[in-house]
């Protein structure tokens, strides 16, 4: 007789519920909502939820429900008019001090919440949202690499008393003329052990040397300034709330960013155009800044900035270093006071520079300033013109304790602020700026008509193959039918436990399931079929059918799940959805059409010593 034991029963159950569970936030559907968080990425704190229920009962805008969920605020309305219109409101009301986005919020009950069971992340095409492929400028990088080594290079031949006439920028390579043969030996002697990262040649005239990268360190760097922007764009994008951005590197100098469900997009574009730069410089205690900026004398060698509170401040001209000699920022706490504090490592050029200037400047104030650029884009007698606005200020000030080089901490700052400042040393640190070379929108309304032709596509789909299988193998269809049902619900259970992102190719991969996962069970059936046919005893053909079908089924699932693989591998975007829905259905076929089938059939059939006929 054909029985299985209890434990695999007992499995079955609990991956049908275990799936119904995690499937079932996707039948909740999704609330137009806004979200409120702290600017300065501080605790949100409690009291602004009272604060922001007065401004929208103020405006007459009822929101379902405001409340706090991971740091930040959400409110909940009933349609996307009052969802507008709340926005506006607190953008107006809450100041600078906050970041109001506009976002689709899960309305997923707190029991499953509790138990990590949220929906699936929709894609650009069924939600709705806005697709930017950014250029970074490369030569921009390599531009200011070599304008730093401009500076470097003659600061360095100077401390170390050899003579040079000129030193200078030309192209992509730094130029040193010097007056003798003598001294470009000795140039030749000392720059090489110094500057590493650089090759020294003699140029075509004499007395000549020309200092060019070296063929690793311009890849590193190319790598280097790519995930420096990819870290600030992810930054950047926290600020509007989105759910799921994708923000990923494609190709040598090109960055994607999607943002399913943003509505402002012009809000977006802003943000992405920003570009961002670090440096460390001494503060000028020998000239008084509330002067300087009073009188507007400011000193030939010092700069004249403002801090994060508004207050004047003299920089020394010259830059110890700059970010793009950062190799990793990270916030900590300090071993000796347990304050929170910023590590920041150096590259071997800037670490030398750090340890000279801090050697002889021990209880001076060194300052951190950051310079970001933003793009604005207007247009002009129907020409569109992009202009960048600058804002420099100094964001953290710390007095020397003793000499330090290539590694070294700030202290005195809060434990938010030390996270922050990291982040601004990882993030923002090297100038590369980004050109939006390709932009598409894709409209909330569009989105929607997808998933109503999608949420058909596999009704319809899953309707014909039941009704075949029902009528063609009457009982066993039934059956097979049944596997198939809870096949969808594991597949959309695995989509919404992963997070991935579903779209409209991964909708026709779903689709796709469906006829492949009864493609085990027809194997299987007319396998069964031939074995009564040929004789043999329905108990018997039934285990024979599940027994010699397994082969074959095991073949052919293998096979499409590495064409599966190959499509995941190789594929971008879209066809990574189409595949990982392909390769999920593949897997959960295999489950519930073999054991799920045969523990129903054997439930049914099992028990019956003196079986004459199945209905198949």
């Amino acid at each position: 007789m054909n029985r299985y034991p209890l434990w695999k029963y007992l499995l079955l159950l609990v991956v049908l519920v275990v799936g119904l569970l995690y499937a079932l936030p996707n039948v909740f559907g999704e609330q137009p909502a806004v979200q409120v968080s702290a600017a300065d990425n501080q605790t949100t704190s409690p009291a602004l939820v009272d604060r922001v229920e007065t401004i929208l009962g103020n405006d007459d805008l009822a929101a379902t429900s405001v409340r706090l969920e991971d740091n930040r605020l959400l409110a909940r309305f009933s349609g996307t008019e009052a969802q507008l219109a709340a926005a506006g409101a607190l953008k107006r009301k809450l100041g600078d001090d906050y970041t109001v986005a506009l976002n689709l919020a899960p309305s997923t009950p707190g029991w499953l919440r509790a138990i990590g069971a949220e929906p699936m992340s929709l894609g650009l095409d069924l939600r709705g949202g806005v697709h930017f492929l950014l250029q970074v400028d490369m030569d921009a990088v390599f531009d200011n690499t070599y304008e730093r080594y401009a500076r470097d290079v003659p600061a360095y031949l100077r401390n170390n008393d050899i003579r040079y006439s000129r030193a200078y920028q030309d192209g992509d390579s730094v130029r040193v003329i010097f007056p003798t043969d003598a001294a470009r030996s000795a140039a030749e002697d000392a720059l090489p052990s110094q500057f590493a990262n650089l090759e020294f040649k003699p140029g075509t005239e004499a007395d000549t040397l020309v200092a060019t990268l070296s063929d690793a360190r311009a890849q590193e760097i190319r790598a280097f300034a790519l995930e420096q922007n990819l870290t600030t764009l992810r930054n950047r994008v926290n600020e509007l709330g989105v759910a799921e951005p994708l923000v990923q590197r494609q190709g040598q100098d090109q960055i994607v960013v999607e943002l399913p469900g943003v509505q402002d997009t012009a809000q977006a574009k802003r943000l992405l155009g920003k570009t961002a730069t670090l440096e460390y410089r001494l503060v000028d205690q020998a000239h008084d800044a509330q002067q300087a900026e009073s009188t507007g004398n400011v000193p030939s060698d010092s700069e004249l900035f403002k801090t994060d509170d508004g207050q004047p401040i003299l920089l020394q001209a010259d830059v110890i270093a700059s970010g793009d000699q950062l190799v990793d920022a990270s916030a900590g706490f300090d071993q000796q006071s347990n304050q929170p504090a910023v590590f920041v490592t150096l590259d071997g050029q800037a670490a030398s520079n750090m340890y000279d200037v801090t050697s002889s400047h021990v209880g001076d104030p060194m300052a951190v300033l950051y310079t970001e650029t933003r793009y604005e884009t207007s247009y002009e007698d129907g020409k569109k013109i992009s202009r960048p606005t600058t804002d420099e200020r100094v964001i953290s000030i710390a007095n020397i304790q003793s000499a330090f080089g290539k590694r070294f901490q700030t202290t005195g700052l809060a434990q938010g602020e030390a996270h922050d400042l990291a982040l601004l040393l990882r993030a923002g640190a090297l100038a590369a700026p980004v050109n939006i070379v390709q932009e598409r929108t894709i409209g909330p309304s569009l989105g929607a008509d997808n998933i109503a032709q999608g949420r058909n596509a596999v009704i319809v789909g899953f309707l014909v193959v039941v009704l075949f299988m029902a009528i063609y193998y009457r009982l066993f269809g039934i059956i097979a039918d049944a596997a198939l049902l809870m096949n969808l619900v594991l597949v959309v259970a695995a989509l919404s436990l992963l997070q991935a992102t579903l779209t409209l190719p991964g909708i026709a991969g779903i689709v796709l399931t469906i006829g492949m996962a009864v493609d085990a069970n027809v194997l299987i059936f007319e396998r069964i079929r031939e074995e009564l046919d040929a004789g043999s005893a329905p108990q018997s053909a039934i285990k024979q059918g599940y027994d010699k079908a397994f082969t074959s089924i095991f073949d052919a699932n293998i096979t499409t799940l590495i064409a599966a693989l190959m499509l995941f591998g190789f594929g971008s975007g879209p066809i990574k959805g189409f595949a990982i829905t392909l390769s999920l259905g593949i897997v959960t076929s295999m489950f519930t059409a073999i054991m799920g089938t045969r523990a129903v059939a054997n439930l049914i059939y099992g028990r019956k010593a003196r079986l004459k006929k199945i209905s198949i």
